[in-house]
């Protein structure tokens, strides 16, 4: 992992909707909680303009973040994002703590790559869809990944890729998977063009024609 996250949080002890609509608009801070482990819940609040910074980058929200909460260091995931629905004000954010030595569950982006080289839409006109932008992973901490890559050069017209064929970094396993071949869902394909499948549908319209319509029309 190439990015480093660190954030400074104060602890809170004032609780409840106002409290945290008067820390949001008077201090410009976000209300937040730190949970997971053998430690209690811990409250805390955080820079608004420090926390959008880390949010612009897409390894924050899969990457271990070290919070320094007032000198002492807690190691967390980003568990739940909680924003304003029309107003650009992020209202609430979870922290989950994490330990070296067991597996947490986080989604990982998928970075879909040779797109513009695909066989299907190069040499075929297709049209691409992505049935899938995320996969939830498991792993260690050491193993988080920012993203996983997908190549999709090969991919052909009407071929479907499912999360089987995604190959998975060292040490990282799919949740879903895990649950049996009934969860390998399709990530991405390629579409036949739109003009080639009118003309099939066109085609098709005739040949289902009654035999004699034409004659039976012309008397």
């Amino acid at each position: 992992m190439s990015d480093d996250f660190k954030l400074n949080v104060k602890t809170r002890n004032d609780m409840g909707k106002g409290a945290s609509r008067r820390l949001r608009r008077l201090a410009n801070e976000v209300p937040a909680i730190i949970y997971g482990g053998k430690k209690a819940p811990q409250n805390i609040s955080l820079a608004q303009n420090e926390f959008e910074k880390a949010l612009a980058n897409e390894a924050f929200y899969s990457h271990i973040i070290t919070l320094d909460v007032e000198g002492k260091s807690e190691d967390v995931i980003l568990k739940d994002l909680q924003r304003h629905p029309a107003k650009p004000i992020i209202l609430h954010a979870d922290f989950f703590r994490v330990s070296k030595t067991k597996k947490l569950q986080v989604k990982a982006p998928l970075h879909f790559i040779n797109e513009d080289i695909c066989a299907g839409v190069k040499l075929g006109g297709g049209l691409i869809s992505h049935s899938m932008t995320e996969l939830d992973i498991s792993c260690l901490p050491a193993n988080l990944p920012e993203y996983i890559e997908v190549d999709v050069a090969a991919v052909e017209i009407g071929q479907i890729l499912h999360i089987s064929d995604i190959v998975l970094p060292k040490g990282v396993e799919s949740v879903s998977l895990s649950h049996g071949e009934g969860h390998d869902l399709p990530i991405f394909t390629i579409n036949k063009p739109k003009e080639e499948v009118e003309e099939v549908e066109e085609v098709e319209d005739t040949a289902e024609a009654p035999e004699g319509e034409e004659e039976e029309g012309g008397e």
